[in-house]
Order: structure tokens, then C-alpha cells, then sequence
């Protein structure tokens, strides 16, 4: 889905459990290069390379992956990607996650070993074969708050923990657009904070969403929703007067 010029949301499907659910990396891009923010989960590595072409975009022009956090549905895709570019693609994380996508520590929300005797009960052969082989993925470069990346118009980092450790949001600026990543979500077409039930520090995660109410935004992606045009400052409001009581 066209979001911006060089701005484009991927939507990437899977199916659980008989429910359909979409995940939405963002596909950011000018006549330099292009940059994927979160990538997916495991073996979606054909999905992403249609989705690029389908925006007229060279998978060849893409040189560096923004990971917006640790979980497992937005770093999985990253070492195919890697592979299929013989590894010629930068990966950008926050410090505080990076030991977990690096694989020097399991990550947190899909460690089996932390988990109850119901929890594992729960979970299929075929996702408890994924927790326990989470996918590694080398880091190159580090990222903090304020920081600015001089690529496709400028991308600025927000860090936004709360959700994990080291979560980020993105705000780019040629187009006044958000990437939210799971700091914030989409229900029914309204914007919603931070799901408490995959959210690790759920009083930190909604103090994060302050931070977006000092830019000037014309659009948000949630990771999980898609696409909210117009402006958040309302509902971002909306949702610190409720949970921040």
C-alpha cells in the first residue's frame, strides 16, 4: 500500500490457528537506495521480494534493515534477506535489544524456558520448533534517541521502550509519516496504545507515546493495523488520559 512518495507498506500474510494475520513492514526508498523497517517472521522472504517489486523498487537497491525491536515477528525475516543480498545490508537496531536479535540472550517473550507448563502446552510443534530456533541476526550499527539518518529524506530515531528493552519508532520526515512499530496499534480504524498482553513494561510503553506528540505527523503505521492518516495528537491524548491514571 502506497503510503508517500518512497513511502510503501507491505503487507505480509499469515495464517494461524484458521485467522489470517497481517503484518506490515515499511518499504522506504529514493533514487539512492531503499530501507526496510522489520522484517516478517521466517520463510516470508518471497512475500517481501514480490511486495518490492510490486512498489517498482529493485531488491538490489536495498541496503539496510531497521529493526524496530526483538520479537520474533519483526526480526524473523532478517537472515534470509541477509543471505539473499550475500550480505550486503546494513542492520540498524537499539542497544538494548541488540543481544537478544544477536542471539547472545533468548528473546524475552518466545523463551520457552521461562515459560509455564500451560504456555508450553499451548503451543504448537511447529511454533515451539520456531521459539526454540529463534532466528539470529548480526547487528551492524547501533541506534539512539534523537538520532537522524541522512537516507531517503531523513529518518529520525524515537526510542520508545516499553514494549521491549530497546523499542524504536521511526519518523520520516520528507513525508511527515510515523512508524509506530508496536508502540501503537490499529483497531478498527482507530489508534490504540500499546497491547498490555505482549507488552513487558506496559506503564513505560504508554509514558513512550509522549514523545510523538513533538512531531508534526500526518500519518502513522502500526505494525499491527496498518495505515492511520491524519493527525495522532488526539487519540495519542486520548490514550495517555486513559492509562496514565
Amino acid at each position: 500500500m502506497k503510503v508517500a512518495s518512497g513511502v510503501e507498506v507491505i503487507e505480509l500474510k499469515i495464517e494461524a490457528l484458521g485467522n489470517q494475520i497481517v503484518l506490515n513492514p515499511t518499504l522506504v526508498w529514493d533514487n539512492k537506495m531503499s530501507i526496510l523497517i522489520d522484517t516478517g517472521i521466517p520463510g516470508q522472504l518471497n512475500q517481501i521480494k514480490e511486495a518490492i517489486a510490486k512498489a517498482d523498487v529493485r531488491f538490489d537497491t536495498l541496503k539496510a534493515i531497521i529493526l524496530t525491536h526483538q520479537d520474533i515477528d519483526h526480526i524473523g525475516g532478517a537472515p534470509e534477506l541477509l543471505k539473499e543480498s550475500n550480505n550486503q545490508i546494513i542492520v540498524y537496531v537499539h542497544e538494548d535489544d541488540k543481544p537478544y536479535i544477536e542471539g547472545d540472550l533468548p528473546l524475552i517473550k518466545t523463551d520457552t524456558s521461562r515459560m509455564s507448563k500451560e504456555e508450553l502446552a499451548s503451543l504448537t510443534k511447529e511454533v515451539k520448533h520456531l521459539y526454540d530456533n529463534s532466528p539470529k541476526v548480526k547487528v551492524d550499527e547501533l541506534l539512539e534517541d534523537k538520532q537522524n539518518l541522512p537516507y531517503c529524506g531523513g529518518i529520525e530515531v524515537i526510542y520508545t521502550p516499553g514494549h521491549s528493552p530497546g523499542h524504536i519508532s521511526l519518523y520520516l520526515k520528507h513525508s511527515k509519516t510515523l512508524v509506530a512499530g508496536d508502540a501503537m496499534v490499529i483497531i478498527n480504524n482507530r489508534l490504540h496504545g500499546p497491547v498490555k498482553q505482549t507488552t513487558l513494561d506496559i506503564k513505560t510503553a504508554t509514558e513512550s507515546l509522549k514523545k510523538f506528540l513533538d512531531y508534526d505527523i500526518d500519518t502513522v503505521i502500526c505494525y499491527h493495523g496498518g495505515v492511520f492518516k491524519g493527525d495522532p495528537r488526539p487519540h495519542i491524548l486520548k490514550i495517555l488520559n486513559e492509562q496514565l491514571v
